[in-house]
């Protein structure tokens, strides 16, 4: 299985930037499909954005669509979150998460997550 480890986090200013990288170990990064969610305090964890194994399938939450694109980096064993024109409500813990498949916004359907990076928008 698959293990994850995201980094990037931080604080930034409304309307800023910041890219966020999740470090996958294990064997067979390639066969998995990959997704960001992300948690802000007192709510549930939402889905942010997925990617296939081959780059050819791409979804984004509404939220973010246009402002955020992932992208991976499969020689690398590496997946990225660039975040763009960062508003106050993106705070939260931003997780990666794998899976076998095809791509999916459900967070049921990741059995693979990694601890978490707090991303802190401020005005």
């Amino acid at each position: 299985q698959v293990q994850l480890l995201e980094s990037g986090g931080g604080l930034a200013q409304a309307g800023g930037s910041l890219t966020l990288s999740c470090a996958a170990s294990g064997r067979s990064f390639r066969d998995y499909v990959l997704g960001w969610f992300r948690q802000a305090p007192g709510k549930d964890r939402d889905f942010v954005a997925t990617i296939s194994n081959s780059r050819a399938f791409i979804n984004y939450a509404d939220t973010v669509k246009g402002r955020f694109t992932i992208s991976r980096d499969n020689a690398k064993n590496m997946v990225y979150l660039q975040m763009d024109s960062l508003k106050l409500e993106d705070t939260a813990v931003y997780y990666c998460a794998a899976k076998g498949g095809i791509t999916s916004s459900l967070e049921e359907a990741y059995d693979a997550w990694g601890q978490g990076t707090q991303v802190t928008v401020s005005s």
